[in-house]
């Protein structure tokens, strides 16, 4: 949409393809929908001091040398300006959404959260020929709940977009189409093959193909192929990223990078099986097989992710593992954000995704735990509850772990029966690795050269974040700064 939306504005004409019958892809489900552009205008004028060096620092420290250093500076540096090239369209919007770093120690960091933003809400009925397109919420594809005519969070910057190209003749739009293969012709990218109800087509370009089709998180087969942990099934990924654009810019000679890795998150299981993308927790303890605690379970939802697969790889944690909490605030989890809301709760028992017990020692039986192991870590935790530190992973310590407890300690006792367990997963945002650019998201061949015609941005695009996630609006705020340079690169400006 930013691409698209970026070449319009600068005189080109532009046709959109999407597969489904929905725009707005994984970003459509983001509940917040938040940008992670330090030092923007709707920062500064806010009065938040900061500096480009400083959040360029952390920037480095956190992903390192793993991605190129120009690519990390081209996105530190450039949220600013595309932000102030949006604000000059009466369509766009912002307000601030305050959302700490997620390596709050690291030099540089803003803890305060004050390098995030996100888009203001809109009225569906604005969108025009683009009217009730937008994708999500994720509680209305997969609970079957009415579709608000809000836009809100992430669905509010993709109808925005729309809004802003509705009336523009020079944009085209296609739905229920995909992306087949490229036309390559001396070496240059001149157009796409793409296919709808069975018919092929070619669409010729004249500047560029921007290939932002997502991930492949949706394509069991290649996260094999690759080596991404998980499943198809517990991806909150939009349902074609199949990794199409992937496979056809391969054939077309591109280079690849990140290809195992992905957004990381615990996932709570729901009654239909899949686990989902949950965080803030104000609460509770994981554990694993052996019923010891294995992590900070208030740590930003990648880093969180990123310790429970390491444990799987170690044998000392399955799925599902438990998170064992007690009746202080009821039935559910203590989990603030679940994504797809909660179901009845009838439906997580009849499933046994929630058990409950009067003694710590028969809610291990019905988990598969020792019970004297089980019983020693909640006494363990409990002590450190009492006094307000972890030593065992240091919960707490960084300003991420209390930013959904008011700046509380996120150390909660566990005391209150009856005990309970809840049923976890891995789930993820989508896969990160992919097509490897330049800083104008022009895509690189296997020597290193840019594959003329040919560019990448957002999961399609190896993710300058590298094998980290530096901060809550680093994917998204990414894939609109890549796609816009790409935009403005075709446009020869």
């Amino acid at each position: 949409m930013a691409g698209a939306y970026t070449a319009a504005r600068e005189g080109l004409s532009v046709t959109i393809v999407e597969a489904t019958d929905r725009f707005g892809g994984t970003f459509a489900y983001s509940g917040g929908g938040g940008m992670w552009y330090p030092c923007n205008p709707v920062l500064v004028r806010a009065g938040v001091e900061d500096t480009i060096d400083d959040a360029l620092r952390y920037y480095r420290e956190v992903v390192g040398d793993r991605t190129p250093a120009e690519l990390q500076d081209t996105y530190v540096r450039g949220g600013a300006a595309l932000i102030e090239y949006l604000e000059r369209d009466e369509h766009f919007a912002f307000k601030i959404l305050p959302w700490p770093d997620y390596y709050s120690s690291a030099v540089g960091a803003r803890n305060d959260g004050m390098r995030h933003i996100v888009s203001k809400a809109v009225p569906d009925e604005r969108l025009g020929r683009f009217r009730g397109l937008v994708r999500g919420p994720l509680d209305h594809e997969r609970l079957g709940a009415p579709q608000p005519d809000l836009l809100t969070g992430g669905r509010a910057l993709v109808g925005r977009f729309l809004w802003a190209m509705a009336d523009q003749p020079a944009v085209t739009a296609h739905l229920d189409t995909a992306l087949v293969d490229l036309v390559v012709q001396g070496g240059r990218v001149v157009g796409a093959v793409v296919e709808h109800d069975g018919v092929r087509r070619v669409i010729r370009t004249r500047r560029g193909v921007l290939l932002a089709t997502g991930g492949f998180e949706c394509n069991d087969a290649m996260r094999a192929e690759y080596g991404v942990p998980g499943a198809a099934r517990d991806t909150m990924g939009a349902p074609a990223n199949h990794g199409w654009a992937h496979r056809a810019a391969i054939a077309a000679g591109a280079a690849v990078d990140l290809m195992d890795q992905a957004w990381w998150a615990p996932g709570l299981i729901h009654p239909d099986g899949r686990a989902a993308f949950a965080l803030c927790f104000t609460g509770g303890i994981f554990v694993d097989r052996h019923g010891r605690r294995f992590a900070n379970e208030s740590a930003a939802y990648d880093r969180l992710g990123r310790e429970i697969l390491r444990a799987m790889a170690d044998g000392s944690v399955a799925t599902p593992f438990w998170m064992i909490y007690d009746s202080r605030a009821g039935e559910q989890p203590p989990v603030l954000a679940t994504n797809v809301s909660f179901s009845p709760t009838e439906e997580y028992l009849a499933r046994r995704l929630w058990v409950q017990a009067d003694t710590l020692a028969e809610l291990a039986d019905q988990i598969g735990v020792p019970a004297a192991t089980l019983e020693a870590t909640v006494n363990r935790f409990n002590e450190f509850a009492a006094r307000g530190d972890d030593d065992d992973f240091g919960r707490g310590r960084e300003a991420f772990d209390r930013a959904f407890t008011g700046g509380a300690s996120p150390l909660v006792p566990i005391d209150t029966p009856p005990y309970r367990a809840a049923a976890f997963g891995v789930s993820d945002l989508g896969t990160k690795g992919g097509l490897r650019t330049d800083a104008d998201a022009r895509v690189l061949d296997t020597d290193g050269v840019p594959i003329a015609g040919l560019y990448a941005a957002g999961n399609t695009m190896a993710a300058v974040s590298g094998e980290t996630y530096p901060g809550g609006g680093n994917p998204i705020g990414a894939s609109l700064l890549f796609s816009h340079r790409a935009a403005l690169h075709m446009a020869g400006i």
